[in-house]
C-alpha cells in the first residue's frame, strides 16, 4: 500500500490467500523502507550448509508461504527471516521464483491428500519425531507398532521347532511418563470459585482459602454445593481445562468444556461404526476380555489365599468373552466374572486398624449400590465415578462424542464411550484405590456415615480417597504393547488415541490394556 510507514515492527499478525486456501500467521512483520519481511521464531539452530548457516526445507517452505501471502495481499516482500533462539542467529532466504512454486506445489500436495480422505501413515523413526509438539497426539511409533503385531503373521515352524517370536519394532518413549498438570478437587460446602487474571481464587465468605493457577491444572472437579463464577467458567474454558460436576456423595453429573474439539470427522467415523454389530460386538469383546483378565490378575496379587476354582473359573469367562457373538452375552459373562470377582474381593481389604463397636466396619459381602449399603461399595461407587470422569475427559481430548459407545449402548446421558474405555481400567485403577485407601489406613471407619440404609464418606474421607486415587492415577506402569512407563492418567489417554486410530483404519483391532 502507498500509505504505508517507512518503519514497523507488528507482530502476530495474519494474513490468508483465497486463492491457495491457506491462513499465515507470523511471529513479527518488520516494513523498512517500503519493505515487508516476515520473520518466523525457531528453537533450534540454522542449517550448515556449503555457502554457510541457511534454513531448513520445512523452515523455507512455511517463510516462502509467508511471503506469498503477503503479496497476495499487496504487499512487497522479497525476503524471510528466521531466528533461532538456540544460537541467537538471524538467517534470511531470498524469495526466489523456484521457491515459491515448490511452496504452492506442497500446499497443493496437502489439499490433494486432505481431498483423498485416507490418514498418511506415520513417519518411521524419523528424528523429527521427538521435538514435536503434536507427537503426543500422532503417537507415530505406537501405531506402527500396534499394527504390526497386530498383522504379522507368525514364522513357520521348521523340523518341529517351536516358531519363532516375531520381532517388534522398537518404540522410543516420545511423550512424558507423567503430564505437569494436576486435577484440582474442590470438596469444601459452600466455597466459591472466581477469577484474577489468570489465577482462580477459592473463597468462603470473603476469606481467601486458596490461590491455583490456571495453567497448573488439567481439570477442576467440583464436588457438591461449591460454586463458581461466569469469568472463572470463562477463563478455564479459554484455556481447554474441563469443568466437572459432582454430587456430595460422587455421582458424576457432567462437564464443562470449551470448543476445543474440532475433530468432526474422528466422530462421524465413531457415530458410523457404532451403528455396525459386527465392530461394535469385536471391540466390545476385547474390553470385556481385559477387564476380566485384569480382575484375575488383581486376586492374584492381592488376595491373601486366592481361590484356584475362582481363577480358573475366571479364566474360562475370558475364553468365553473372546468368542461371544452377541453384545447380550457379553453381558451375562461380565455380570457372571463380576460375581466371581466380587465374591473373593473381601479376601483383599486388610485394614491395620482394629475397629471399635461403634464405627463402621469394612465388611464385604458383595457388591450394592444406588446408594451404597457399606464403607467398601461407598469407595467403589466413587472410585468409578472419578474413573469415568477421567475418561470422559480424555474423550473430549481426543476428539470423540463420550456419549455414543460401542458395548455399553445409548442411554439418556449416560458417557456410553467413556463407560467401554473404563472397562479394562475398573480393577486397576479404582478397585485398587480403594484397596490402598483401606489396606493402608489413608481412609478409616471413623470417615464414614450412615444416613438410613446408605453409607456415605464425610468431608474428609472423600479428600483422602481423593489423594489415594490420584496417587493410583500417577503410579508409573510399563505398556505390555510399547514397553515403556507412562502413569495411568496419560495411559488413559494413549489407549483413547489408540481407539482412534481404529476407528480411522490406521490399526485393525484395539490393543486393550492389561497388566501381567
Amino acid at each position: 500500500p502507498a500509505d504505508l510507514p517507512e518503519s514497523i515492527h507488528s507482530r502476530s499478525v495474519m494474513l490468508a490467500s483465497e486463492r491457495l486456501r491457506v491462513i499465515a500467521k507470523m511471529d513479527l512483520v518488520e516494513v523498512e523502507g517500503g519493505r515487508v519481511t516476515p520473520v518466523d521464531y525457531k528453537h533450534g539452530r540454522p542449517r550448515e550448509g556449503p555457502q554457510g548457516l541457511e534454513l531448513w526445507p520445512s523452515d523455507q517452505a512455511q517463510l516462502a508461504l509467508q511471503g506469498i501471502v503477503l503479496r497476495e495481499n499487496g504487499y512487497r516482500c522479497d525476503e524471510g527471516i528466521v531466528y533461532y533462539r538456540k544460537t541467537g542467529q538471524r538467517v534470511r532466504v531470498e524469495f526466489t521464483g523456484a521457491l515459491m512454486a515448490q511452496a504452492e506445489e506442497l500446499i497443493g500436495n496437502a489439499w490433494a491428500t486432505a481431498a483423498a480422505g485416507e490418514i498418511p501413515p506415520p513417519l518411521v523413526d524419523s528424528p523429527k519425531c521427538p521435538g514435536c509438539s503434536l507427537v503426543g497426539i500422532c503417537l507415530p511409533d505406537e501405531t506402527w507398532s500396534a499394527g504390526e503385531a497386530q498383522s504379522e503373521p507368525q514364522q513357520l515352524a521348521l523340523f518341529g521347532t517351536e516358531p519363532r517370536k516375531p520381532v517388534r519394532r522398537e518404540v522410543r518413549p516420545l511423550v512424558t511418563p507423567r503430564g505437569e498438570l494436576r486435577p484440582l478437587y474442590l470438596n469444601t460446602q459452600g466455597v466459591r470459585v472466581g477469577k484474577s487474571s489468570a489465577v482462580l481464587q477459592i473463597k468462603e465468605d470473603r476469606t481467601l482459602l486458596q490461590e491455583v493457577r490456571i495453567g497448573e491444572i488439567c481439570q477442576v472437579n467440583l464436588m457438591g454445593n461449591v460454586q463458581i463464577s461466569t469469568q472463572a467458567v470463562q477463563g478455564l474454558c479459554e484455556a481447554g481445562v474441563p469443568i466437572c460436576y459432582f454430587s456430595m456423595g460422587g455421582w458424576f453429573y457432567g462437564i464443562t468444556i470449551g470448543l476445543n474439539e474440532k475433530n468432526v470427522f474422528l466422530r462421524r467415523g465413531q457415530f458410523r461404526l457404532s451403528e455396525q454389530d459386527y465392530f461394535a460386538t469385536a471391540l466390545a469383546r476385547r474390553l470385556v476380555a481385559g477387564k476380566i483378565r485384569n480382575q484375575r490378575t488383581l486376586l492374584q496379587r492381592n488376595h491373601i489365599e486366592p481361590a484356584p476354582t475362582t481363577l480358573a473359573r475366571l479364566k474360562e469367562m475370558v475364553d468365553r468373552a473372546e468368542a461371544a457373538a452377541s453384545l447380550d452375552e457379553l453381558l451375562g459373562i461380565e455380570g457372571n466374572a463380576a460375581r466371581l470377582y466380587f465374591g473373593d474381593f473381601r479376601g483383599m481389604i486388610k485394614p491395620d486398624e482394629q475397629v471399635h463397636a461403634e464405627e463402621l466396619a469394612f465388611d464385604f459381602e458383595g457388591r450394592n449400590r444406588r446408594p451404597p449399603r457399606d464403607p467398601v461399595n461407598a469407595l467403589l461407587s466413587l472410585g468409578y465415578s472419578l474413573l469415568a470422569k477421567d475418561l470422559t475427559v480424555a474423550c473430549y481430548a481426543v476428539g470423540f462424542d463420550p456419549y455414543v459407545g460401542f458395548y455399553h449402548q445409548p442411554r439418556f446421558g449416560r458417557p456410553a464411550l467413556a463407560l467401554d474405555l473404563m472397562e479394562p481400567f475398573r480393577p486397576l485403577i479404582a478397585d485398587s484405590a480403594v484397596l490402598t485407601a483401606v489396606n493402608t489406613g489413608m481412609v478409616t471407619p471413623r470417615d464414614f456415615v450412615r444416613v438410613g440404609g446408605s453409607v456415605a464418606l464425610t468431608a474428609a474421607g472423600r479428600k483422602a480417597f481423593f489423594r489415594a486415587y490420584e496417587l493410583r492415577m500417577d503410579t508409573l506402569v510399563t505398556h505390555p504393547l510399547f514397553d515403556y512407563r507412562v502413569s495411568y492418567r496419560r495411559l488413559l489417554e494413549i489407549q483413547s488415541r489408540l481407539l482412534a486410530r481404529v476407528l480411522e483404519g490406521e490399526i485393525a483391532q484395539y490393543p486393550v490394556f492389561t497388566t501381567r
